[in-house]
């Protein structure tokens, strides 16, 4: 059951994080801003996602 239950929030957190980026890349930021933020979220995944809620692009 471990696998599973592991294998389900993977998807989940990939979900949540492509998803991000997809909002990143819709906004009205900048080209750098935008850049800036998408590698964020690909190199650190948790602590990207968690800075992005709290100060990316509004919008």
């Amino acid at each position: 059951m471990g696998i599973e239950v592991g294998g389900l929030l993977g998807l989940i957190w990939l979900i949540i994080v492509v998803w991000a980026i997809v909002k990143v890349a819709k906004s009205s930021a900048s080209g750098l801003a935008k850049l800036l933020w998408i590698i964020a979220l690909l190199v650190f995944p948790l602590v990207g996602l968690i800075a992005w809620f709290l100060f990316g692009p509004k919008g």
